[in-house]
């Protein structure tokens, strides 16, 4: 009876593609998270911009991101997929520098505001990798009504509460399943669920009104 119940308090084994490379970084491997960074650098980007809607801006939080984990990589427990944790790190620091921005924002707006010197962040540690995109071969008025869309649909997910935006944009947008969502917010699958249903009616009601009927 005692080993019987001794099993069923073992946590789930979780398949992870990336378990044997955490285990090297673990151990101290450093080139082993430079893997980890190229293997999910552009999915981090995505869903950064998707977030905050600007490029530049993103590229700084994934870089934040990558060496929040790289220092607590050794915390990471495979409770959940490492992607899903690195999901939830990268999510944080986007609300943080939203919050950021609104702050900034808000010192514009009052005059106490003067612009800062360059970082000089660029290029040390373990940046995304970000770099200007290349020019399409579409024409000229082509890339301008791709780019003024994009732009438009961006800013409608901008204007979605939070808790809404975050889970969209890892659903909708990076494809995560419901489980792997409710792995890096802490939630059930069941509030995953509701809370996509209303992020869609919400962005939905904000494409029709600011762009056309998307139905």
């Amino acid at each position: 009876m005692e080993a019987s119940n001794s099993l069923k308090e073992q946590p789930p084994i979780i398949e992870d593609d990336d378990l044997e490379t955490v285990l090297l970084c673990q151990k101290g491997d450093v080139e082993a998270f430079g893997v980890l960074v190229d293997r999910h650098q552009k999915k981090m980007l995505n869903v950064a911009y998707r977030m905050i809607g600007d490029y530049e801006e993103a590229c700084d939080v994934v870089q934040e991101a990558f060496l929040a984990a790289f220092r607590s990589v050794a915390k990471f427990r495979r409770e959940a997929r490492f992607s899903s944790w690195l999901y939830g790190i990268v999510v944080n620091c986007a609300k943080n520098r939203l919050i950021e921005l609104k702050q900034r924002k808000a010192r514009v707006r009052s005059g106490d505001f003067f612009p800062e010197a360059s970082s000089g962040k660029e290029g040390y540690g373990y940046g995304c990798g970000c770099q200007a995109e290349p020019l399409q071969e579409d024409s000229v008025q082509e890339r301008l009504e791709k780019k003024e869309l994009e732009a438009r649909v961006q800013e409608c997910i901008g204007l979605l509460d939070d808790g809404y935006r975050e889970i969209l944009v890892l659903r909708d947008i990076q494809g995560l399943s419901y489980g792997e969502i409710a792995d890096v917010f802490k939630i059930p699958p069941g509030t995953v669920r509701s809370r996509l249903f209303r992020a869609r009616n919400s962005l939905k009601d904000l494409m029709r009104s600011r762009i056309g009927d998307f139905s």
